[in-house]
């Protein structure tokens, strides 16, 4: 992994070559031909850039998370953190001295406009939020195009082979739950990790089949019911541990014991950070492995 983001066809040496890319909003931005300085303002835009092969120079904090998420702290250790999932610190991402800006889907106009005025600003998440959308747009604008081809070949194998493993589990219905000191809430449609499990033809139990802008608001104890399903995957963004005071004090409720799926032994702790965030290549291919050490006998 290196710090630039050098192109699939063209090499480092080129200087001031750029090329033009066409964002997430629609916009056409002029942006280094091979970008060596990359801030990432996105965890999304942080996964696809490691996942590119480029380490970023600024990174937006996880959600829940004081620096990378969890599951990519390994691989982010060291990158300065310029911003969080509010909003980036404009003084810190100009202390980056980035020649490329990976602005996530963030939509305020006067904020791009400082951006802007830093370096080349790509928006890269899109209204449906696609990882898949994103990772393709990044590679353009890190030059990396078919870095981004190969992954997205490899993950769609990945996907064939899981459903063809679980057999008759494929058509289960698998629930995903992110708990917190404010209750239980489930995963609807039109985030990160619905886009997963529709790829591999899962069924949703309740409002998690209907669309949403992340997550359902707090069910109460006596609604715990609802994140029920034949599987079911919760986790906290503190990230999911079984050790994790907060899930120990949902495992000790008797709502919670009185779950089908618990019962069948079909509740798995997870990785908040990972499944229940605005996720990226490097986490839907991990979501993969989780589900088939989870599922697959």
């Amino acid at each position: 992994m290196t710090a630039c983001g050098s192109s699939d066809t063209t090499s480092g040496a080129e200087g001031g070559r750029t090329t033009e890319v066409t964002d997430a909003t629609g916009t056409a931005v002029s942006v280094p031909a091979a970008p060596k300085r990359v801030v990432a303002l996105s965890e999304m835009d942080l996964d696809s850039a490691l996942t590119l092969g480029v380490e970023p120079v600024g990174l937006t904090a996880g959600r829940g998370q004081k620096g990378a998420p969890a599951y990519l702290a390994g691989k982010a250790e060291g990158i300065p953190v310029v911003g969080a999932v509010t909003g980036p610190d404009i003084e810190k991402v100009v202390q980056a001295k980035p020649d490329v800006i990976l602005a996530g889907q963030l939509a305020d106009k006067q904020v791009l406009k400082q951006l802007r005025t830093i370096a080349p600003t790509v928006v890269t998440i899109g209204a449906d939020k696609s990882w898949r959308t994103s990772l393709e747009l990044t590679g353009k604008a890190l030059g990396r195009t078919n870095r981004a081809e190969t992954f997205l070949d490899g993950y769609d194998g990945k996907v064939a082979a899981l459903k063809k493993d679980l057999g008759s589990r494929a058509g289960a219905s698998v629930s995903v739950a992110r708990y917190s000191a404010k209750g239980t809430a489930v995963m609807q449609q039109g985030v990160f990790i619905g886009d997963v499990l529709n790829d591999l033809g899962f069924k949703r139990p309740g409002i998690q089949a209907q669309p949403g802008k992340g997550h359902s608001t707090p069910l109460s104890e006596e609604n715990l019911k609802e994140i029920d399903a034949d599987w079911l995957f919760i986790g906290t963004l503190d990230p999911g541990s079984s050790r994790s005071s907060l899930l120990k004090e949902l495992i000790g409720k008797p709502a919670y014991r009185q779950l089908d799926a618990v019962r069948d032994k079909h509740a798995t702790v997870i990785d908040g950070s990972k499944w229940t965030s605005l996720g990226g290549p490097q986490a839907a291919v991990s979501v993969l492995d989780d589900i088939r050490k989870a599922m697959v006998k």
